[in-house]
């Protein structure tokens, strides 16, 4: 395999993957990943991490944590999932992709060695990542869990850090059906005298974490417990936070370039691990600290949370796409003022809609689409589905064609809303953004 693209065709072809293929794809241990790094020489041995898990708001928090280290000095490695537009946007450092003829070079040497041992698409990912990250010496690398935590490929790492941002149902099928049992998969990168931050506590699942690093021997710290939002305040230039330190009552004013609600809870988690990473000796200044919130999208090209596209017409577009995720998005709709509420929507057919489509509004007009790929709901069942929960609209053949007729429809002061599926807005950023 000579050129990228090759090589690319060759991983999505040849080996199963969680996007495509639900839940057949994952395997249910670390052993593949193992078998693959011992090959490597175990690379994740060689490179200092954070471990970043949660429903939501691990991709934001490991952005902002890997910008944050990255303008303090250090050379940073990024590994995250899914991508939305190019593969490589999984592994970056110091915000750049990894080069394409890294990717083509790792694959073509090491095709025995996958062909032997047949992993999964994100084994193969975790591998290449984590030999990249070794290769290239980095001081520090931010790694977030990919689904769940106890059984994730990434979970092989011996990491500096762990934080735990959201619990929320989620890939019930594949973690659990209730928020405890989902709560001890997440917890399950916790670590023997390591120590952890929770971003939110909440009081019906915090003994899960309590217990396990107790078993641990790990500092466990909820970050509402030292840290308090004070006040928030969405500006042209980004989210204004005031949060207020518990222990020394000093108020601190931060900007981040990550404007969604949600963010304020991902802040507090962000910004008591940044403590955490000082009690260990990483040199973390308060203006690099500031430089890195405020550049989380320039430093390390995070798109697609809450992101508006462009203004006229007016297009936002929003990775969220389970219930905690579509509540956050419904406050940051709250907060606009519009005349009228035009949302594409497309959705997998393996995610429990029953809690997701009661909360959407049903005085928008609706444009239902399926990403193309298996794993998606079709757009005529998404509407049978959407107009039980009287929400009007029509379905497309696709994410590309929904959107010609949501700009059609789309008149003076009105707002084109993008969602429901991490890959309903990767598809549209990769074919018209």
């Amino acid at each position: 395999m000579k050129t990228f693209t090759e090589v690319i065709e060759y991983l999505y072809a040849r080996l199963p993957m969680f996007t495509r293929d639900g839940a057949s794809a994952i395997n249910p241990d670390v052993d593949k990943t193992l078998l693959l790094c011992e090959a490597l020489g175990n690379p994740h041995k060689k490179f200092k991490s954070i471990h970043i898990a949660g429903t939501n708001g691990k991709g934001s928090s490991s952005h902002m944590l890997a910008s944050v280290l990255a303008a303090s000095g250090y050379k940073t490695g990024l590994y995250t999932s899914p991508h939305l537009v190019d593969f490589r946007e999984r592994i970056r450092l110091d915000g750049a992709m990894i080069p394409q003829q890294q990717v083509v070079d790792f694959v073509n040497k090491h095709q025995a060695l996958i062909e032997e041992i047949q992993p999964s698409f994100f084994e193969v990912t975790v591998a290449l990542a984590f030999d990249y990250f070794a290769t290239e010496k980095v001081d520090i690398a931010v790694i977030e869990v990919g689904l769940g935590g106890r059984l994730d490929s990434t979970n092989i790492i011996s990491p500096e850090l762990c934080l735990i941002s959201n619990i929320g149902m989620d890939h019930m099928n594949v973690l659990g059906d209730t928020l405890e049992e989902i709560a001890g998969e997440k917890a399950g990168i916790i670590k023997a005298n390591t120590p952890v931050v929770i971003s939110e506590k909440q009081a019906d699942i915090q003994h899960v974490f309590i217990e396990k690093a107790a078993a641990m021997q790990a500092e466990l710290t909820f970050a509402t417990d030292v840290l308090e939002l004070v006040h928030a305040d969405r500006t042209s230039e980004g989210l204004q936070v005031e949060v207020l330190n518990k222990a020394t009552q000093e108020k601190q004013q931060w900007l981040c370039d990550l404007t969604g609600t949600y963010q304020q809870k991902n802040i507090l988690g962000v910004l008591t691990s940044i403590q955490k990473l000082k009690d260990l000796g990483y040199v973390l200044p308060d203006e690099q600290v500031a430089y890195g919130l405020s550049h989380v999208q320039e430093s390390t090209g995070l798109r697609g949370r809450w992101q508006t596209l462009q203004t006229s017409p007016w297009v936002i577009c929003d990775t969220g796409h389970n219930e905690d995720g579509i509540k956050e998005v419904l406050k940051n709709l709250q907060t606009l003022s519009y005349q009228k509420l035009h949302i594409i929507f497309g959705a997998m057919k393996d995610k429990d809609l029953s809690h997701i489509l009661p909360l959407l509004p049903k005085d928008a007009q609706y444009y239902f689409a399926a990403p193309d790929m298996p794993r998606a709901m079709s757009a005529d069942q998404l509407k049978q589905l959407a107009s039980g929960f009287d929400l009007i609209g029509n379905h497309y053949g696709s994410i590309e064609q929904a959107f010609d007729a949501a700009l059609q429809q789309y008149q003076e002061n009105d707002l084109i809303f993008v969602g429901g599926s991490t890959f309903v807005v990767a598809e549209l950023l990769t074919n018209r953004f």
